[in-house]
């Protein structure tokens, strides 16, 4: 990985730029302004990738403000959704929602 970094400079931004905003995940106050202070690096550095994943963030930063600051998610939701979506698709539309929800419930 250093030997990778050490020949493109870009590469090693990029990855100096990943890991300060994998810092961000873990849901902690102030993470918001942290993330204002990421974003105004990322769109002075030469890394378009990254700036549309910056306008991305942007885009709803409401949502992404709640998730880096709140300890509260909705994945274990989200996880259901997945798998019934799984389970629907495995099954192409060939039964009910009896067999469906016969299928859900013994997963």
């Amino acid at each position: 990985m250093q030997e990778l970094t050490a020949a493109c400079p870009e590469l090693t931004a990029l990855a100096r730029q990943v890991r300060s905003f994998a810092a961000l995940l873990t849901p902690a106050e102030g993470n918001d302004a942290k993330l204002t202070t990421w974003i105004i690096t990322i769109r002075a550095a030469d890394l378009p990738h990254l700036h549309g994943f910056a306008n991305g963030l942007e885009l709803d930063r409401d949502a992404v403000n709640a998730a880096l600051t709140l300890p509260h998610h909705n994945g274990r939701t989200e996880g259901v959704n997945t798998r019934t979506k799984r389970i629907m698709r495995q099954m192409h539309g060939r039964a009910g929602f009896d067999l469906l929800r016969h299928r859900i419930l013994l997963k």
